[in-house]
C-alpha cells in the first residue's frame, strides 16, 4: 500500500514516494523535529506478519546502526507506528550506479574513485562483522560526495549459520531467512560459494565488487546467461572476457585487480577489502587520476575545463620559452630522494624516540648491548650523546617545556604496563603519577597528558588522566595528541600481545572514529605538521613495515617503502622525521626430556610457541613472519628439530590430548575459534554464540571441552567453556578475569583478575580462591603434573619463571632463561610440560638503528 503525501509516521511526514524494492517502499519524508529531509523505508503491512521478513528488516537496522563511514548510507532512526515498521535513513541526492550504467561505461578516474570508496565502505562493514551479501550497482548511489553503499537488507553477521533452499524467480533471490542454506543475493553478482549454498564471508563481497568494477569499466556484466541455469553455470565455470577486449584503454593493473576479485576459489581472491582499496588507490595515484572528473553530459562544464586546459598549456609554453632551466632545476629539486642521518651505532633495541624541544637533538630510550634500558640524548650533528641517568626507565613523551613522561618497571613490550612518572629534562628524580599505565603523550599546552591505563580488564584512553575517552577489551597503543590538541590518535588492537590493529582517533567528548582497516602489524604513529594527516608504520602481512598516511576523513596513501622494516617515532614541525629500522628475529629455543641441550625450534623470522604435547615430543607454534599470510600460520614440529608441518591459517592455541586437533584463533574478520586436524580431515569452526573476539584458548584434559578467553561486543574479556563440537560458549569467570590453564584433575582454572591477582576458579561447583598477587606483566604458563604448583613467568631482557605453591601460596624461582647473545634480546613467554622436563621459550633479537630523515612528503 502506497502512503499518500502528508501521512505521519511518528514525527516523520511523508512527502513523496521514491521507489520500491523486495524489502519495502522508500519515501522522501520530513523530520518535523529537526526540520530536515530524510528517506524512510517502510516494510509493507502485509509482510510485517512474517517473522522471517521482519527479522530481516530488523537485521538491516542492526547492521547499518553499527557502521559509520562517509560512503555508507547513514541510519538515523528505526520506528513502529500503527502496525508499520520503518527505517529512517540519510536522504541521498543523486543516481544509482545501475541507472548511470545505462548510459555506458564510466571514465577510468571515476571507476577508480568509486572503487576505492566502495572498498573502504566494505572494509568498515567487514571489520564490524557485517557481510553485505547483495552488493550490486542498484545498491550503490552516486552523489556529489562520491559513492554511497546502501541496502544492508540481506546483510548478516559474518560467521553466523548458513542454510539451503532453491532459487526464487526474481533477480534478487531471497528465500526464507530461517531455511537451511538459503541462497540470498542477486545472481549476476553472487560468488560461486553463494550459489552453492555455502557460507558467504567477506570474500563474497569482494567477488561482487569485482563484478561491479568490471561493469563500471566495460559497460558489460562480467557474467551473463539466457536463463538462470546458464547464468549460474557461467559464474561457476567460466571466466569473464578480458577487460581490454571490451575497453582497450583499461590499465593491465586494473584487469589484474579485478581478475583476482573474480577467482572461483575464495582463498585465491583478495582476503580483505582494505587490501583491495590500497591497491586501487595505488593504481589511482599511478594513473594520475586521483581528482574527481566531471560527469558526462555536462557540456558547459566541459567547455570551462577545456578553456582552463588551454590557458594552462599557454602558461606552460611561456614558462618553457622563458625559464626552462629554472623550471627544470625546481623539478629536479622536488624529486630528490630523502636523506638519512644515522644517530645510533650500538647493538640493541629502541623503545621510543622524540624530538627535543629545541629541535636540535633527540631523546630516546634504548637497551644497548644487553644492558637494561635507559634514556639518552643525542645531538643531530652527532657531536655529543649523553645518558640522562634514568636507568631501567622508558621514555614515552617530551613536552614543549622539556618535561619527560616516563615509564618505570615497564618491560620492553607493546602491551607492558608500569608506573607513569614525570621528570624535567634539566634533571631531577622522577615524580610518580599513576600505576598500570602503558602509553602517554603530552598535549601542545605542555601540561595535559593523554594516557592508556589498564582498569577492570580493559584499556582506557584517558585525557586528562581520570577522564575516559575510549575503552577496549583488547589494548591501545601509539597514543599521540594532534598539534591543535583537539584529537587523540592511537592504534587499537583486538588481541593482547599481538601487533595486529588499526588507526583510530577520538575527540575530547570520546567520539571515536576508526580511520583504517586492520593491518597485520602496526607500530609507530605521529601527526604530520599542521595535523592534516596521521602517519604510521604498518604491514599488510608479516613484520616488514612501511610508512603510510591517513586523513581524518579516512583518505589513505603510501608515504614510503624501505628495504627493511621501519617504525615511525616522531615528526617535527619542519617535516623532519624520526624513525628506526627494525631488524628482528623472533625465535624459539627449547629442550625435550630426551634432549641433552637446548636447540633452536623456531621457523622463518617470527615464531611463537603455544604448547608442548604431554609426552614432550611435539611443539605447537604460530609462524607470524613474512611468509605467514595476514592471518598467520599454525605449525607443528617435533622437539627433536625435524622440519615443521604447516597445519593451516590462524594463531595456534593448544593441542588436543590425543594430538588429533590443533585449537586456533582465526582473525577473519570476524574472529573465529577453529579446530585444525593434525592429520587428514577438515577444519571446523566452533559456534561463537555472543562472543565477538578471542584472545587465548586451550583443551580440557577430557578432550571434549575447550576453555577460552573471549569478549562480547564492547565488553571486557572473560573465560568461557564450550562443549565440542557444537555446544555454545558458557561464561565461567567474571568480566576482567581471564585464564585458560586447567588443573590435571579438570576441576580448577588458573586465572588472573583485573587487579593482577592469581586465582583458581572451579569449572563446575565451588568457590574461587586467591593464590598470589602477580606483577601486571606476569602470565600463567602451566600447572604441575600433581596439580600443586603453577608456573608463572614475566617478560623482559631475561625470563624468570617462578613456581607458586597453590596450597601454601609460596613463590620460588624455578628457572631463569637467557639467550647466548643478550644484545637486543627480549624474552616474552614460555611453555612447559606438566612434569617440567620439556620446555620452550620465545625470544626476540632486536637490533634497531635510529635515523633522522628529511625529504619525506
Amino acid at each position: 500500500m502506497t502512503l499518500p503525501s502528508g501521512t505521519r509516521l511518528g514525527p516523520y511526514e511523508i512527502v513523496a514516494a521514491i521507489g520500491a524494492g523486495g524489502m519495502g517502499e522508500v519515501y522522501r519524508a520530513r523530520d518535523t523535529r529537526l526540520g530536515r529531509d530524510v528517506a524512510i523505508k517502510v516494510l509493507p503491512s502485509h509482510l510485517s506478519a512474517s517473522p522471517e521478513v521482519r527479522a530481516r528488516f530488523e537485521r538491516e537496522a542492526r547492521a547499518i546502526s553499527h557502521l559509520s563511514h562517509p560512503h555508507i548510507c547513514t541510519l538515523h532512526d528505526i520506528g513502529h507506528h500503527d502496525g508499520t515498521d520503518f527505517l529512517v535513513m540519510e536522504l541521498l541526492e543523486g543516481e544509482t550506479l545501475a541507472h548511470r550504467l545505462e548510459r555506458g561505461p564510466l571514465p577510468l578516474p571515476e571507476v577508480l574513485r568509486y572503487g576505492v570508496e566502495i572498498a573502504g565502505a566494505l572494509d568498515v562493514a567487514h571489520r564490524g562483522g557485517i557481510v553485505h551479501r547483495d552488493l550490486k550497482p542498484g545498491n550503490i548511489m552516486l552523489t556529489k560526495a562520491g559513492a554511497k553503499l546502501m541496502d544492508f537488507g540481506l546483510a548478516r553477521a559474518a560467521g553466523s549459520p548458513v542454510a539451503v533452499a532453491g532459487l526464487a524467480e526474481s533477480p534478487t533471490v531471497s528465500q526464507p531467512l530461517t531455511a537451511e542454506g538459503a541462497i540470498v543475493g542477486t545472481l549476476q553478482y553472487m560468488a560461486p560459494e553463494q550459489l552453492e549454498g555455502k557460507e558467504a564471508d567477506v570474500r563474497a563481497d569482494l567477488w561482487a565488487l569485482g563484478c561491479v568494477l568490471y561493469e563500471m569499466a566495460t559497460g558489460r556484466r562480467a557474467f551473463a546467461g539466457t536463463s538462470q541455469a546458464s547464468l549460474i553455470a557461467a559464474v561457476l565455470k567460466e571466466a569473464p572476457r578480458p577487460m581490454a577486449e571490451l575497453q582497450p584503454l583499461t590499465p593491465p593493473a586494473l584487469d589484474r585487480i579485478v581478475t583476482r576479485c573474480l577467482e572461483k576459489d575464495r582463498d585465491d581472491r583478495w582476503q580483505s577489502a582494505r587490501d583491495l582499496a590500497f591497491d586501487l588507490e595505488g593504481l589511482r595515484g599511478a594513473s594520475g587520476v586521483s581528482a574527481p572528473t566531471v560527469a558526462p553530459g555536462r557540456t558547459a562544464t566541459r567547455r570551462r575545463h577545456a578553456a582552463t586546459l588551454i590557458a594552462a598549456l599557454a602558461i606552460a609554453a611561456a614558462c618553457v620559452a622563458t625559464g626552462f632551466v629554472i623550471a627544470s632545476r625546481l623539478t629536479t629539486r622536488c624529486h630528490e630522494p630523502p636523506t638519512f642521518t644515522r644517530l645510533t651505532f650500538q647493538r640493541g633495541f629502541i623503545k621510543t624516540a622524540r624530538f627535543a624541544p629545541d629541535g636540535q637533538s633527540v631523546l630516546y630510550s634504548a637497551g644497548w648491548d644487553g644492558r637494561p634500558p635507559e634514556v639518552f640524548e643525542t645531538r643531530f650533528d652527532r657531536s655529543a650523546t649523553r645518558a640522562l641517568g634514568l636507568e631501567g626507565i622508558h621514555l614515552h613523551a617530551v613536552s614543549r617545556t622539556g618535561e619527560l613522561a616516563l615509564m618505570i618497571g615497564h618491560p620492553s613490550t607493546l602491551t607492558g604496563r608500569g608506573s607513569l612518572a614525570v621528570a624535567p629534562l634539566s634533571g631531577s628524580a622522577p615524580r610518580y603519577l599513576a600505576e598500570e599505565v602503558s602509553q602517554a603523550d603530552w598535549a601542545p599546552d605542555g601540561t595535559t597528558l593523554a594516557i592508556v591505563r589498564r582498569t577492570g580488564g580493559e584499556d582506557n584512553l584517558e585525557m586528562p588522566p581520570g577522564h575516559v575517552l575510549v575503552t577496549t577489551s583488547g589494548f591501545l597503543a601509539n597514543v599521540r595528541i594532534s598539534p591543535d590538541g583537539r584529537w587523540v590518535a592511537f592504534t587499537e588492537h583486538p588481541k593482547l600481545k599481538d601487533y595486529r590493529g588499526n588507526v583510530a582517533v577520538a575527540d575530547a567528548t570520546g567520539r571515536k572514529s576508526s580511520l583504517t582497516g586492520e593491518f597485520a602489524n602496526i607500530e609507530g604513529l605521529a601527526w604530520s605538521p599542521g595535523g592534516r594527516e596521521i602517519w604510521f608504520s604498518s604491514s599488510v602481512e608479516g613484520l616488514q613495515q612501511s610508512l603510510s598516511a591517513v586523513t581524518l576523513k579516512g583518505r589513505q596513501r603510501s608515504v614510503a617503502r624501505f628495504p627493511s622494516s621501519v617504525v615511525l617515532q616522531d615528526i617535527a614541525a619542519d617535516g623532519r622525521v624520526l624513525l628506526y629500522t627494525d631488524r628482528r628475529l623472533t625465535g624459539i629455543r627449547g629442550r625435550s626430556a630426551a634432549g641433552d641441550k637446548e636447540r633452536e625450534l623456531g621457523w622463518s623470522d617470527a615464531s611463537w610457541p603455544t604448547t608442548i604435547s604431554a609426552d614432550g615430543r611435539m611443539l605447537l607454534f604460530s609462524d607470524m613472519g613474512e611468509g605467514s599470510g595476514s592471518n598467520y600460520t599454525v605449525c607443528l614440529r617435533s622437539m627433536d628439530g625435524s622440519p615443521p608441518v604447516r597445519l593451516g591459517g590462524g594463531v595456534a592455541c593448544a593441542l588436543s590430548p590425543d594430538g588429533r586437533w590443533a585449537l586456533a584463533i582465526h582473525f577473519g574478520p570476524p574472529h573465529r575459534l577453529i579446530l585444525i586436524p593434525t592429520g587428514p580431515g577438515e577444519t571446523l569452526t566452533l559456534p561463537r554464540g555472543p562472543v565477538e573476539t578471542y584472545q587465548a584458548a586451550a583443551f580440557l584434559l577430557d578432550g571434549r571441552r575447550v576453555v577460552f578467553v573471549g569478549a562480547e561486543r564492547e565488553r571486557p574479556h572473560r573465560t568461557w567453556v564450550q562443549e565440542l563440537p557444537g555446544g555454545l560458549p558458557r561464561a565461567i569467570t567474571p568480566e576482567g578475569t581471564r585464564g585458560v590453564r586447567t588443573s590435571p584433575d579438570g576441576r580448577w582454572l588458573a586465572a588472573v583478575t583485573e587487579d593482577s591477582t592469581l586465582v583458581v576458579v572451579p569449572l563446575e561447583d565451588g568457590e574461587a580462591r586467591q593464590i598470589a598477587k602477580l606483577s601486571p606483566n606476569e602470565a600463567v604458563s602451566q600447572w604441575s603434573a600433581d596439580g600443586r604448583t603453577l608456573f608463572v613467568g614475566c617478560p623482559g631482557t631475561r625470563l624468570e619463571v617462578f613456581a607458586i605453591d597453590v596450597e601454601s601460596e609460596e613463590r620460588q624461582l624455578w628457572r631463569t632463561f637467557e639467550v647466548p647473545d643478550p644484545a637486543g634480546a627480549i624474552m616474552s613467554t614460555f611453555v612447559v610440560t606438566p612434569d617440567g622436563r620439556s620446555y620452550a621459550y620465545v625470544y626476540s633479537q632486536i637490533l634497531d638503528e635510529l635515523y633522522l630523515v628529511t625529504g619525506l612528503e
